[in-house]
């Protein structure tokens, strides 16, 4: 939705940013990321929403942050994909969820339990939240190259922060506790609040989406975080190696 040729949200038009996105949650990480770019700069600020602009093997690039949650990350995609952008790269933070995760990790998303509300009203808890392959593949590529210890598979996504953390306190405890159990049981890896919503609106209108999460503690072994001092970059240099091979296999096509 356009007011005075600016997105309602994310204030940009079609024209400021190329096909590529990083999307962090956290605004004040959008300088740090664009600093991996050649000459960025910043293109507009308001709300939740910080973009960044600039270029990676000169190709046009951008990153904005999302905020906290499916609802936020929702609309700074549907608006980015209005000013022409079509690949997407979640990063952010996480907990692990099975044993063999830990601080300093990085995980890889091919898909993510949608234990979260944005998405349902995208599409029928039926169809599932799913990485966009070339994606998954270019950040395999990366991390591989890096040298980050990495794990690739399915993640979840959770609309309370405090429900993961704190689920005895909740009146629904038990429910909470349950399906925790039944996500490790099954192998996910780790937990956040944003990917599922985002690879769900990325199936509906069409993009390609993925997501590489920075793993700060293990929520079961983890008595408390202790990583790696990189380890919250680790991620980001995986999105923009990811970004890179992206540019060069798409300029193939």
């Amino acid at each position: 939705m356009l007011i005075d040729g600016r997105q309602m949200h994310i204030q940009i038009t079609k024209g400021d940013i190329g096909r590529y996105v990083i999307l962090p949650g956290d605004p004040a990480r959008c300088e740090k990321i664009a600093q991996y770019f050649d000459d960025p700069k910043q293109i507009a600020h308001n709300r939740e929403y910080t973009l960044w602009t600039g270029s990676l093997d000169g190709v046009p690039v951008a990153v904005c942050s999302t905020g906290i949650g499916g609802p936020s990350a929702a609309i700074a995609m549907e608006e980015l994909v209005e000013c022409g952008a079509d690949t997407f790269i979640r990063v952010g933070t996480s907990g692990g969820i099975v044993d063999k995760v830990k601080g300093g990790d990085i995980v890889i998303a091919t898909g993510a339990i949608r234990q979260e509300g944005t998405s349902r009203e995208y599409l029928p808890i039926e169809f599932p939240a799913v990485a966009d392959f070339s994606v998954v593949s270019a950040l395999h590529e990366a991390a591989q190259a890096l040298g980050f210890p990495y794990h690739t598979g399915v993640i979840q996504s959770k609309d309370s922060f405090y429900g993961e953390i704190r689920p005895a306190q909740m009146p629904i405890a038990d429910e909470l506790t349950a399906k925790w159990k039944a996500w490790k049981a099954a192998g996910a890896l780790t937990s956040e609040m944003e990917t599922a919503a985002l690879m769900i609106v990325a199936q509906v209108l069409h993009v390609r989406c993925g997501a590489v999460l920075n793993v700060l503690w293990n929520a079961d072994n983890d008595d408390a975080p202790a990583i790696p001092p990189d380890a919250t970059e680790r991620g980001v240099k995986a999105a923009v190696e990811a970004i890179r091979v992206l540019i060069r296999e798409d300029s193939k096509a």
